[in-house]
């Protein structure tokens, strides 16, 4: 068992699962780890490959072995609730506040040996290890709970867990960038209800990461200015599409948004990643993200299923560039209809939007909280 103290009184407690994964307890009692995983013992499944989409230069991860994972179980089966005495979980403790662990069934697994992907793939690049790390994040014990519900030290304490990861994965020498993401609802493919999100370190850049990039660098080497830095001082220009804000974040729909309800949460000073995130910035951050995501639900008075991801730097390139920011999008237009990604955004990645950002804004301002 090893610990580690972190920022905000935070203490990580490290334990081994049954099959030989990792499971990490961000802990602010004081609390003692010591439950042992009573499970039998299993062997962890094989690395899959990736395999060039040559049409698009793409990395596509084949992963056949997660076929078998679990779908919506019922909540008196749900493997991230605490162990139980008759039902042992992924979480060997009766009790936690926050918890990562290395997925049971990861698309991208830590390759053996030395790996690098290729840096110029084409078409006859053949297929390589699927590298990388999945893991998964449980935000809390509570099963009826969601982000928005959380205390602000609970947000506190996955902000802190994310820091911890990010910095971390960056050390492993095959891993290129890491991307935090929570899937909500069912509408957007979740399949297992409980609130938690997961960690992807990638071993290439994902295309959308390696686009956003190349803007950046062609952005800065225009202007001599950060990409990120000049958007924001856009929006609080412009001040329409602003939704909330506080002296370190900035919540605001962005101006060309690509789904019906989108946000997006900056820090006010431009950092790269969240290792970057000084104690003034963390603070600041749960009061933020509980009003953007209350405000969301507040839209029709309903749930909404929602993709959350963190935008950072790459761990090795683009530091001077890319900047950390999170980005929120529903695909509900209205209570009972979804926008669908049809024709033109699915098959050729133009997005058609029916809703002015500056309309979504003022919904999501007049929301009351």
């Amino acid at each position: 068992m090893a610990s580690k103290k972190l920022l905000a009184g935070i203490t990580r407690t490290d334990r081994t699962l049954m099959d030989g994964r990792t499971i990490r307890y961000y802990d602010t009692q004081g609390q003692s780890r010591t439950a042992e995983d009573q499970r039998p013992v299993e062997e962890q499944p094989v690395i899959g490959e990736m395999r060039l989409d040559p049409l698009n230069n793409e990395w596509v991860v084949i992963a056949a072995h997660r076929q078998g994972r679990i779908f919506l179980p019922p909540k008196e089966l749900n493997p991230l609730a605490p162990s139980r005495p008759g039902f042992l979980t992924e979480i060997p403790e009766s009790d936690y506040e926050v918890v990562v662990f290395d997925n049971r069934s990861p698309s991208l697994r830590p390759p053996e040996g030395a790996f690098d992907a290729p840096h110029d793939p084409h078409f006859s690049t053949p297929p390589v290890p699927a590298a990388g790390k999945c893991e998964v994040v449980c935000f809390t014990s509570n099963y009826d709970s969601s982000f928005k519900d959380l205390s602000h030290a609970q947000i506190r304490t996955v902000l802190e867990a994310w820091r911890d990861r990010t910095h971390e994965l960056s050390q492993l020498p095959f891993i290129q960038h890491i991307a935090p993401f929570e899937n909500r609802g069912e509408e957007v493919g979740v399949t297992l209800n409980h609130p938690h999100g997961q960690i992807y370190a990638y071993s290439y850049l994902p295309p959308k990461t390696a686009r956003m990039l190349d803007v950046a660098r062609n952005h800065f080497s225009q202007t001599g200015r950060v990409l990120l830095d000049d958007i924001i001082a856009r929006e609080l220009a412009d001040e329409v599409r602003i939704i909330a804000q506080n002296s370190e974040w900035v919540a605001y729909v962005p101006y060309a948004s690509r789904y019906p309800f989108e946000i997006h949460v900056a820090p006010r000073r431009s950092v790269a990643d969240f290792v970057a995130l000084d104690e003034s910035a963390s603070e600041a951050f749960a009061p933020i993200a509980k009003e953007v995501l209350q405000r969301l639900d507040g839209v029709f008075g309903v749930t909404m299923p929602y993709i959350a991801s963190w935008h950072q730097a790459p761990v090795r390139e683009g530091r001077d560039v890319m900047r950390l920011h999170w980005q929120i999008q529903s695909v509900r237009r209205a209570p009972g209809k979804l926008k669908y990604l049809a024709g033109s955004e699915s098959a050729f990645g133009a997005f058609m939007m029916d809703l002015k950002p500056e309309q979504s804004a003022q919904q999501l301002r007049e929301v009351k909280l």
